[in-house]
């Protein structure tokens, strides 16, 4: 296991920049950028000749690895909202705008193939997340979960071809968001070897979903992890309850606040071994959110607090006269 940095935390800073701070800290690995006007990585650039082998080697040299990339931003228009809501990413009609998110997520491929990551962390978008509740349109979701297969899984199908997976990342306002639209989308896929995710504890504890049983349930697909804590501020939550999505993140009467890892309400150690168990042993890239402190407290208490949680090895078993069978 090793402690992993989004790049995108400093997205005012050059890539190469934030990877000798990090690596100067510590940090093991990195997640990079891919998605539309990042300001730090130009997926049309990299593509060109030998630009994605220097890279990756360049990175290396600092003593890190390329734990994965993020398209965040594109992929969502793949399934939406469209029109006004993800205009500022892709201003056009709604096929517009899913050839703009189909387009970035293919290339993304290429590039993860080059660089050889195993995977693209995305979100799974939704055209109407209201549809969630079957009133006052009982076939709504249904036709949410159709949009998701025609649209979906031509790309996975690509990416399959590249040997890359596509890591969504749980999240409300999207198709994929707890337990059981995960399963459902994996089902509706006929669990696709393409479809992945990305295990942000932080986005699954504040809709009140357990992370050991999201854990359990969907493990041999986690293929990557973002290292965010949540804190659940219990004096707000019988005001506000799980789902407090609107207004400013950091007012003092929200329900839960994003946090650095070890400030929350997540049993880290319990987290990192149930992944351990069902076989995750890769990165957990530290993703800034904190709405309390800043970037500089987290890249020095992010590293301080998870790199003694890591498990270097197995158990091994014991072999003494006691446990002989």
């Amino acid at each position: 296991m090793k402690v992993g940095f989004c790049t995108i935390n400093y997205s005012e800073l050059p890539l190469f920049e934030v990877v000798e701070m990090v690596a100067k800290k510590g940090y093991e690995a990195v997640e990079i950028p891919a998605y539309t006007d990042n300001g730090q990585m130009d997926v049309d650039e990299m593509l060109r000749g030998g630009n994605a082998k220097k890279l990756k080697k360049q990175v290396e040299d600092a003593g890190l690895i390329i734990s994965g990339i993020s398209n965040h931003a594109d992929s969502p228009l793949v399934l939406g909202p469209h029109g006004k809501d993800l205009a500022s990413i892709c201003n056009g009609t709604p096929a517009e705008q899913v050839q703009f998110g189909t387009e970035s997520m293919l290339k993304c491929a290429r590039l993860a193939n080059a660089l050889e990551v195993p995977a693209v962390v995305a979100f799974s978008g939704i055209g109407n997340f209201g549809r969630f509740n079957d009133w006052p349109y009982p076939d709504g979701w249904r036709e949410e979960e159709e949009a998701f297969v025609q649209n979906w899984v031509p790309i996975f199908d690509k990416y399959a071809e590249y040997g890359i997976k596509v890591a969504f990342e749980p999240h409300p306002n999207n198709i994929i968001y707890d337990i059981h639209t995960t399963k459902r989308c994996l089902s509706l896929c006929d669990y696709h070897p393409s479809f992945a995710i990305n295990f942000d504890p932080a986005n699954i504890l504040y809709t009140g979903i357990n992370l050991g049983s999201y854990i359990d349930e969907i493990g041999d697909r986690i293929v990557l992890v973002h290292a965010k804590d949540c804190e659940i501020v219990e004096h707000n939550l019988m005001r506000g309850g799980y789902w407090m999505l609107q207004r400013d993140w950091g007012t003092i009467d929200r329900s839960f606040r994003f946090r650095i890892p070890g400030w929350g309400s997540i049993n880290w150690k319990s987290v990192i071994s149930e992944l351990f168990i069902t076989g995750y042993t890769g990165v957990f890239s530290y993703e800034h959110e904190d709405v309390i402190m800043s970037r500089a407290d987290g890249l020095d208490k992010a590293i301080a607090f998870l790199k003694p949680l890591m498990i270097d090895q197995p158990y091994e078993g014991r072999k003494d006269k006691l446990f002989q069978k």
